[in-house]
């Protein structure tokens, strides 16, 4: 499988009143294109920190990032944010969707810089928004007139505007009830069964079972993967595997 983003001795450290606090240490790491792959673990084990690391949010204090064969580690803010627009989607825990934009404005405005052509761009925004089962009398609406799960829904599709390599989601299903959750997660699956990349923090079961990768970090650092396969609904044996991975990882 080739590999989307390769680390290497990735660490992050924060200083904390004087005291130095490791929340990454020396993780070397590969994602692969077209995984789901999860990010577990205990809070404050730096699940969050190791993916907005990867996604060049963050900056690690020591070691490397390669995105696609580009090391990002070794960009200034302004070509991380151009690298990012072009190669990442985000979807996090709260949606962050402008309130004073319509539904649909609110996916556009995510691909202004990189679409030049109004109508091709309308066109895409419009086809992301079926693909996420967002009916078109919604698409007028601002985002205080839709629900949470709706909004979650936007967010993805959003995420998507600029057929990114890589979309990374921090607890997407957090805020959520189990119902909307669910449309949610079938989202994500739908566009990872057609080859879309996808990285997820979670510390819900139910979430983690989607992906075909898990791994989880303990103490800053990877403690164990398990490989799951491709998701089949109402796989009693993948439910059991990953149980079985998580209490030998303490969970």
């Amino acid at each position: 499988m080739k590999n989307i983003i390769e680390t290497k001795k990735l660490c992050k450290t924060f200083s904390n009143g004087g005291v130095q606090q490791h929340v990454l240490r020396n993780v070397n790491l590969e994602i692969y294109e077209g995984d789901f792959t999860i990010i577990m673990g205990a809070s404050g084990a730096g699940k969050s920190t190791l993916l907005y690391s990867l996604s060049g949010m963050d900056k690690p204090t020591l070691g490397s990032v390669s995105f696609d064969g580009t090391e990002i580690t070794k960009m200034n803010t302004d070509e991380l944010a151009i690298f990012r627009r072009s190669h990442c989607g985000f979807v996090f825990q709260q949606v962050y969707l402008v309130e004073s934009m319509s539904v649909l404005d609110n996916i556009m405005a995510a691909g202004l810089l990189v679409y030049k052509d109004k109508n091709t761009l309308v066109k895409k925004a419009g086809d992301l928004l079926k693909a996420v089962n967002i009916d078109e009398t919604l698409w007028n609406k601002f985002p205080t007139q839709i629900s949470g799960g709706e909004a979650q829904r936007v967010g993805i599709a959003r995420s998507l505007i600029n057929d990114p390599k890589l979309v990374f989601a921090d607890e997407p299903t957090g805020a959520l009830n189990s119902q909307t959750g669910k449309a949610v997660l079938d989202t994500l699956t739908r566009f990872n069964e057609k080859g879309q990349s996808i990285v997820m923090v979670t510390h819900d079961i139910s979430s983690a079972r989607r992906g075909n990768r898990i791994l989880y970090v303990k103490d800053g650092e990877i403690a164990g993967e398990c490989n799951l396969g491709k998701y089949v609904t109402g796989d009693k044996e993948r439910h059991q595997k990953l149980n079985d991975f998580l209490a030998t990882m303490g969970w």
